[in-house]
């Protein structure tokens, strides 16, 4: 298909494995809204009459991948703010859970999904309720979502239904709509089993079964907090072993936070391919533990980042979990290079889409999404803007930057972000209208 578009920039960030720096770069984005060229200027091939050609001032580098997050919690946010994990659960989220209506999915996914793209991030993994809701808001946003219903049994959440009227939901919704829709595949689906600690092994077995029968992403919360599985460990040794035994695993399996991993633990995952979602500003917050994310990687182990929920973090912005994961790592191995600033600018981009099984997104390349963002330089954050050398530039990104430098955002080639504020949908009524639910659930 021809080149429709051309972006054009003094710097594009690839993100190929080596995380190169293109110096006058291109990206030629094509009517499907796919990349058919990223490259030098020099070397690119001649635009057809008619396409556009937006030249840009800054960098250009691919969407980022959210790999975990439960956003239509955006009006639970500051609730329970210094409760440990399994209390902050039982006393302020599940009982305020149980007081949103289906709608409230809607308004706290579309304020999310501003707040994501205005950050860069184009892709986030969801596990909530009222998915329907949800996908609804993306489209409006003109982002994109994998979406993992929340299949789980506890307390307060009764409302919504058993388990199994959760799960087949999902299987009906699968079986009609495919794993993949909407305009550019803006939409994926999958499942999430809450955890081992809210079902039990023979439901987890059955969901993980169903995935696996439909190709579908099994998303799921392993290992976060010491407390909250004293009965596994006790039983099967650890959730990851449990999982092996019930034969859960062998899928498309993506493990939120995975913090209490034994080495047997990490054996089991690479066995098995799993995939892990780390959430260190989550874990820190909630005093969750630090996941052994070095050991992750030696591993060969597929690991993205997560935000987590924005009641537990308390934003949505991949780049600060990117910092926070490399600081943790290098803290807890003592060494300044346990992650450079290239890797953690790949595992928000490249390896997040590989933790999640697409290829087709994170990455700068010929036939992946033009999910394509541009950051400002004119900032104290780049302090010889683009023309600093090669590591200084990468160091200023990924150390320096914030959300706030993203001035435009592009999905499927598609312009969503524009001078920092959404083209699509009005950010104050989105605001007004969780400030709503907020003081509803409040009272």
């Amino acid at each position: 298909m021809p080149v429709s578009m051309r972006l054009k920039a003094p710097v594009v960030l690839p993100c190929d494995a080596a995380c190169s720096v293109l110096r006058d770069a291109v990206v030629d984005i094509d009517e499907a809204g796919r990349i058919v060229h990223c490259g030098p200027i020099a070397d690119a091939p001649a635009l057809p009459a008619g396409a556009q050609v937006r030249e840009l001032t800054g960098i250009l580098l691919p969407g980022l991948i959210n790999t975990h997050a439960h956003t239509p919690m955006m009006p639970l946010r500051g609730l329970g703010g210094d409760l440990p994990l399994m209390r902050w659960l039982t006393e302020a989220v599940w009982p305020a859970e149980g007081r949103m209506v289906p709608r409230d999915s809607y308004d706290g996914m579309l304020l999310g999904s501003i707040e994501m793209l205005r950050a860069g991030v184009t892709t986030s993994v969801e596990m909530f309720f009222h998915g329907e809701h949800m996908v609804e808001a993306v489209l409006d946003t003109g982002g994109r979502v994998l979406l993992t219903p929340g299949i789980i049994n506890a307390p307060g959440l009764e409302r919504l239904g058993s388990w199994q009227d959760l799960t087949n939901h999902t299987t009906r919704w699968i079986d009609a709509d495919g794993l993949r829709f909407g305009p550019a595949d803006r939409v994926e689906l999958g499942y999430g089993p809450h955890s081992a600690y809210t079902l039990t092994p023979e439901i987890i077995a059955e969901v993980a079964q169903l995935s696996r029968d439909r190709g579908a992403l099994m998303h799921i919360h392993v290992a976060e907090g010491l407390q909250e599985d004293i009965a596994v460990r006790a039983e099967h040794g650890s959730v990851p072993q449990l999982l092996e035994k019930i034969g859960a695993l062998g899928g498309r399996v993506l493990a939120a936070h995975a913090v209490h991993l034994s080495d047997t633990d990490l054996d089991i995952f690479r066995r098995h391919d799993v995939a892990v979602a780390h959430c260190p500003n989550s874990n820190a917050k909630l005093a969750s533990g630090t996941a052994r994310l070095l050991d992750m990687r030696a591993g060969n182990l597929r690991v993205g980042l997560g935000t987590d929920g924005p009641a537990s973090n308390d934003d949505l912005d991949i780049w600060d979990e990117a910092r926070q994961a490399a600081l943790f790592a290098r803290l807890g191995a003592d060494d300044a290079a346990a992650l450079t600033a290239p890797q953690a600018l790949l595992m928000a981009t490249r390896e997040g889409a590989q933790a999640i099984g697409r290829p087709d997104l994170g990455a700068l390349e010929a036939g992946r999404w033009a999910d394509v963002v541009h950051v400002d330089v004119d900032s104290p954050a780049f302090p010889l803007g683009t023309s600093a050398p090669d590591v200084q530039l990468l160091s200023n990104l990924v150390w320096s930057s914030a959300a706030s430098q993203v001035t435009e955002v592009w999905v499927a080639g598609e312009l969503v972000v524009s001078g920092h504020e959404p083209t699509r949908v009005d950010r104050g009524k989105a605001q007004a209208e969780v400030r709503r639910i907020a003081e509803r659930i409040s009272g």
